[in-house]
């Protein structure tokens, strides 16, 4: 799938993080969301690396082929900071104390409490089709409830979210994949595609995930309120889809305006899967973006 990338996994403070890289130049790190893997990428990473760029597209711990630990009983390990912390640890691992971030859906989530903790470390962040977390579970209006339900099903308490998934993985994922934004079987490309229903046979897989979105309510929430005030001090890109629910639900633009430095946004065609379904302009967008906050240019 990812054709002349490199592959590896790394221990970062004893949890193996997988990834695929490629290219030299500035370091970009991509960051998948649910229900996906680092596969996501796999249409967007080599029109990067064309570019000039070293692209490095990780899994999230609990999610693909990183692992996928125990989670604690405070269920910090599957917090948004610790999913960060890896993929830190990762870049430094490669050689990159200082990189261009990129994620989506959960790993914009990452890449937002990244951008927070360790501003030295990102030169840009590209944020697709979230809001805050503080925005969706401080303000949770009816028609938000009903549409991310999943945010509350996978949080419930072991191993009930985990025993009913499992029982048909593929109507569950299906239904969260093709429900959000209008997506459908024709949007994905089918070794991609191939490679999330992999995952989705994985029961630690599935635990992590629930791990994550336990620990959003549990952890990730008290730590989003805590820093309000608190900006993002790298150039900011805020893409989502024109189509999707969170642009229908949302001014996505001013949900993030007062948490970046500077920012800018694009709606992109297609709903939440954009990153699927329309490649070739998310990576313009990305071009376009990175070139004008090179790593390298003055101030």
């Amino acid at each position: 799938m990812f054709d002349g990338f490199e592959s590896g996994r790394i221990s970062v403070d004893a949890t193996l993080i997988d990834y695929v890289a490629a290219g030299s130049g500035e370091p970009v790190l991509m960051l998948h969301g649910f229900p996906q893997t680092k596969a996501m990428w796999a249409r967007i990473a080599p029109q990067l690396v064309a570019q000039g760029y070293r692209v490095i597209c990780a899994d999230l711990r609990g999610y693909g082929a990183s692992d996928k630990p125990v989670a604690q009983a405070d269920l910090a390990n599957y917090s948004f900071r610790a999913m960060a912390g890896d993929q830190v640890g990762l870049m430094r691992a490669l050689g990159h104390d200082r990189f261009h971030l990129v994620g989506h859906d959960r790993g914009a989530r990452v890449a937002h409490r990244l951008a927070l903790d360790h501003p030295a470390a990102v030169a840009s962040v590209t944020l697709m089709d979230i809001v805050p977390t503080a925005v969706l579970l401080g303000d949770l209006r009816p028609e938000v409830a009903q549409t991310y339900w999943h945010w509350f099903f996978l949080a419930q308490p072991a191993p009930f979210p985990e025993t009913m998934i499992n029982a048909d993985p593929d109507l569950f994922y299906q239904t969260c994949l093709f429900g959000w934004g209008g997506a459908g079987p024709q949007d994905f490309d089918a070794e991609q595609l191939a490679a999330y229903r992999a995952a989705w046979h994985d029961k630690a897989a599935v635990a992590g995930s629930c791990n994550d979105y336990r620990a959003a309510l549990a952890v990730d929430l008290a730590c989003d309120l805590a820093d309000q005030g608190l900006r993002i001090s790298a150039p900011a890109l805020v893409l989502y889809g024109a189509q999707g629910v969170m642009a229908k639900l949302y001014d996505l633009p001013a949900t993030w305006i007062d948490r970046c430095t500077s920012m800018e946004a694009v709606a992109v065609p297609g709903g939440h899967f954009f990153p699927d379904s329309a490649p070739a302009e998310v990576a313009q967008c990305l071009t376009d973006f990175l070139r004008r906050h090179s790593i390298s240019a003055p101030g």
